[in-house]
């Protein structure tokens, strides 16, 4: 590195003739080499005791070159030197000339005339290099030798430097990417004008220090290069140093931008604003403008000015911080929302200045008031909720509620706040505190129920749905809603209730029946518990004579009778229809068996008053009791029920118990059912068909009519198995199948003479009134693709009387679409012919036993005519059932029958066989 004033080796050293040199060997020298002041040490150096006697020599006397050697010749002989040299900076025709003792350097020491040497001076250079971090280095052109210090060797690392003889070898040092800006800064200096310093930066060979270099030629008088010389200094830190004070330059510039936030800075005495450039650019100004104070003030919004002026005395009077949000007009159409923070600081020369922050929070503004405005709408909302909304402060006291809760509860809003959550839960509740709140997963637990405690004392049942959340303060809160659910809670009692008794009786049905044995069974201390099974003995009689309201009348008068009647541990209950089930948990304590039988036997034998008259009824009863087999709820309402069969053959009134042979039986009989719901499922029951004719014997419909090829009772009728299927709730099923299995047979009927032949299906378990009866039919219609005037549905005369307007409507939409219903078995329904003109029916079947008598009794001739007559007076088809000699057939064509069923034409045949009637043409009539 080359000295330079106030810099390496001339701060407070000796002067000469009026000049400072360095402190160590240096020589002063005129333009023309002429030596004009010397130092001690280059006395010294030289072998002479004073400065004086090198004044007056030329330079190039005193220095001698030979190759890449450099001598001083001195009194006592040479001494092998290094040379600095730079213009003084006192006088730049001077030049200053440094001797650099480097015998201990050279192979070849000094001469054997030589005086001791001083390398003190050296020693010292390198270390002021080392620890400014400066090497040096010195080019002669006319050699090619190049100088360079030892701190040089360090900077560029070992096998570097230290064996670079030459510019290429120099240039090899440095990274493989800044070589070619080495070279080009070489050789500019060799081209530089005298006295023009040259820089350039590289990097080590391995790229890990970076380096600024200098360089700059110097030439003697005919223009010619005599070296060049330059410095190397470590500026590594420095740029590392720039580096991060720009990154965080950038960095708070960035975050300036990203918060939209300036600085200021105003001078009281001056009135002068000084910006940041973010702050010119939330200002909407130029860069280039100045501000003050009062043109600051000049676009506050007129409305905030004065009292923005008085927001800021403070700090101006007194040095206060201030801190002002107002409304700042950029432009007449741009207007923002300025935050501004301000404080006194004193700045280098102790003046105060005012200094402080601008940030644009229109933004932030605008979402604070529409967070203001949704919290106002979401306050409106709770105040008009319809629910009960609280807010629960963490100790679970009310901090405030909405009208709806105020009225729930009936309190008013200032008798509510402060009461805990415990003071309004009923105190029959287990646990008054505040439910958990809901998942913040979104997922939903069942809302937790609570009877909460009106201010009269009134119970309220509510479902409370809680939620925690915070405050703008960050306080804890509950938000917690009260639905009252009381109404909710009675329907869902009242449901409870209607799906556990009957609707007509208010007595426990068939789910309360099973749900109480299950208990009773499954107590291991149960004592002996029996069940009685009641069916009121010719009950149909008072439905078919007097309706069925009438029936329903008698049912709530025994009903009662034997709520009020049966002895403690006993509980009536009604299955269905005429059924009542006696459940007693101690038969023992009732004196056994046959005394609680006797005993509703007599509540059941009595007169009731109904419509006017007195009927007289009574009931046939069995009963059973578990025989240790393990029977369970269903197998004991299954004997019982056997057991009142049984009852029921012996007469009305009567009681029976049931047996090991009666249960056995009741077993096979399940055993029956059970193979009965396999044969439906699995299509192993089978129709057959029995035409219907007319006066000529052309087929017009036939009646599908069911068996089952049982397997080991071989063809079963149907009195068989109705009753298995009746009392296993199968009839709906069976009938779904009959009507599926017929339709599909039907619809593939050949048609003869253009008229096809309808199919006729009796029913007694799908009828009109029950679940999906329409949607049923229609489904089966349109899945066998039949036509819908083919259809006939049979339905006995004691199910289409009284019937509701729904099921008629029903009736009637099958009816519309060309279904016909047609009465069954009419004049055994103990009804008047009066009746007749109400049942919603197309076709009169008359029953067999008035056709059988029609040839040989007068009145059965005279009700068949009477049937007949009616009939067709109606606009309504008349069939007769149960045909079967010629004479019933001629009298009954007599009185205009238009339909005749029977066996003078066919029995029932299988499906092959009624295909090949079909075939045949016309049945032969009498």
């Amino acid at each position: 590195m080359s000295p330079t004033p106030g810099g390496l080796g001339l701060a407070g050293t000796p002067r000469v003739h009026g000049l400072s040199l360095p402190d160590a060997p240096a020589l002063l020298s005129a333009e023309d080499g002429l030596v004009v002041a010397a130092t001690k040490q280059a006395a010294t150096l030289t072998g002479h005791d004073e400065p004086g006697a090198l004044v007056g020599s030329k330079l190039a006397d005193l220095v001698e070159r030979e190759g890449r050697e450099t001598w001083l010749i001195g009194a006592t002989g040479r001494t092998p030197v290094r040379l600095q040299t730079w213009p003084h900076p006192d006088d730049d025709a001077l030049q200053v000339t440094l001797l650099v003792d480097v015998s201990d350097l050279t192979e070849t020491g000094p001469d054997a005339t030589g005086g001791p040497r001083d390398s003190e001076e050296r020693y010292w250079l390198i270390d002021a290099q080392r620890l400014a971090k400066v090497a040096s280095w010195v080019y002669y052109p006319d050699t090619g030798a190049i100088y360079r210090s030892p701190l040089l060797a360090e900077f560029l690392g070992a096998g570097g430097a230290d064996h670079a003889d030459d510019v290429t070898a120099m240039i090899s040092t440095t990274h493989p990417d800044d070589r070619d800006r080495a070279a080009q800064f070489y050789a500019d200096v060799l081209n530089a004008a005298e006295g023009e310093l040259l820089e350039t930066e590289l990097r080590n060979l391995h790229g890990t220090r970076i380096f600024l270099c200098t360089g700059r030629a110097e030439y003697d008088r005919a223009g010619q290069i005599v070296r060049v010389q330059g410095t190397v200094q470590d500026v590594t830190e420095h740029r590392a140093l720039e580096r991060q004070l720009r990154d965080e330059r950038r960095r708070l510039q960035d975050a300036q931008r990203i918060a939209r936030l300036g600085t200021w800075e105003v001078d009281p005495r001056t009135n002068v604003m000084r910006l940041s450039s973010m702050l010119y650019e939330i200002l909407g100004q130029p860069v280039s403008s100045t501000g003050t104070f009062d043109r600051y003030l000049d676009r506050v919004h007129p409305d905030d000015r004065e009292w923005v002026r008085q927001a800021w005395r403070p700090l101006i009077e007194h040095g206060e911080q201030v801190e002002i949000e107002h409304r700042y007009q950029r432009t007449p159409d741009s207007t923002r929302i300025l935050r501004i923070h301000g404080t006194r600081i004193a700045d280098a020369d102790g003046r105060d200045l005012l200094v402080g922050t601008a940030q644009d929070v229109t933004e932030q503004r605008a979402v604070v008031t529409r967070m203001e405005r949704s919290s106002q709408r979401f306050s409106d909302l709770v105040n008009i909720t319809p629910v009960g909304i609280g807010l629960f402060d963490r100790t679970e006291r009310l901090v405030n509620a909405n009208e709806a809760l105020c009225e729930l509860l009936g309190y008013r809003l200032d008798q509510m706040r402060g009461l805990s959550i415990r003071d309004i839960t009923h105190p029959d509740e287990p646990d008054p505190s505040l439910p958990a709140p809901d998942e913040p997963s979104g997922f939903r637990r069942r809302a937790p129920q609570r009877v909460m405690v009106r201010a009269d004392g009134e119970p309220v049942y509510c479902e409370l749905h809680t939620s925690s959340s915070v405050q703008d303060d960050g306080t804890e809160f509950w938000l917690v809603v009260f639905q009252d659910i009381t109404e909710r809670r009675r329907a869902a009692e009242a449901l409870r209730y209607q799906a556990t008794h009957d609707d007509l009786t208010g007595l426990p049905n068939r789910t309360a029946v099973k749900d109480l044995l299950g208990r009773l069974l499954g107590r291991a201390d149960s004592p002996g518990i029996a069940v009685l099974f009641c069916d009121i003995d010719n009950f149909k009689r008072v439905n078919d004579s007097l309706g069925h309201d009438a029936g329903d009348e008698l049912l709530v008068a025994l009903a009662r009778r034997l709520e009020g009647g049966l002895p403690e541990g006993c509980t009536p209950a009604r299955l269905s229809g005429d059924e009542f089930v006696i459940i007693c948990s101690d038969v023992e304590a009732c004196g056994g068996v046959d005394h609680l039988a006797t005993r509703v036997s007599a509540l059941l034998r009595t007169a009731v008053p109904v419509h006017g008259q007195l009927v007289r009824v009574s009931s046939s009863i069995g009963a059973a009791v578990p025989n240790g087999s393990g029977a369970g709820g269903e197998d004991l309402l299954r004997f019982a029920d056997a057991a009142m069969f049984e009852a029921k053959r012996r007469g009305t009134g009567k009681v029976s118990l049931a047996s090991p042979a009666l249960m056995a039986a009741a077993d096979r009989q399940l055993h029956l059912e059970g193979q009965l719901r396999e044969a439906l499922s699995n299509d192993g029951l089978a129709l057959h068909y029995q035409p219907v004719v007319d006066a000529e014997g052309t087929v017009v419909s036939a009646e599908a009519l069911i068996r089952w090829p049982h397997p080991e009772r071989g063809m079963l009728s149907p009195d068989a198995f109705l009753p298995v299927a009746e009392q296993g709730d199968l009839l709906r099923e069976l009938d779904r199948w009959v009507l599926r299995t017929a339709l599909r047979e039907a619809a593939s009927w050949p048609v003869r003479n253009g008229r096809p032949v309808s199919i006729a299906v009796n029913l007694a378990g799908l009828v009109p009134g029950g679940p999906d009866f329409v949607d049923s039919v229609a489904d089966i219609v349109a899945e066998t693709g039949i036509a819908w005037d083919r259809v006939i549905l049979e339905l006995v005369e004691t199910s289409l009387v009284d019937l509701p307007s729904r099921t008629r409507h029903e009736m009637g939409e099958l009816v519309s679409r060309g279904v016909r219903f047609a009465v069954d078995d009419f004049g055994t329904g103990y009804s008047s012919l009066a009746r007749l003109k109400d049942l919603p029916a197309q076709i009169i079947k008359v029953d067999r036993r008035f056709v059988a008598g029609v040839g040989g009794d007068a009145s059965d001739f005279a009700v068949a005519r009477a049937v007949v007559d009616m009939a067709y007076a109606m606009d309504r088809q008349c069939v007769a059932e149960g045909v079967e000699d010629a004479t019933q057939f001629r009298l009954l064509r007599g009185v205009g029958v238009e339909s005749y069923q029977g066996w003078l034409f066919s029995g029932a045949v299988p499906a092959e066989k009624f295909r090949e009637m079909l075939a045949d043409g016309p049945l032969a009539t009498p």
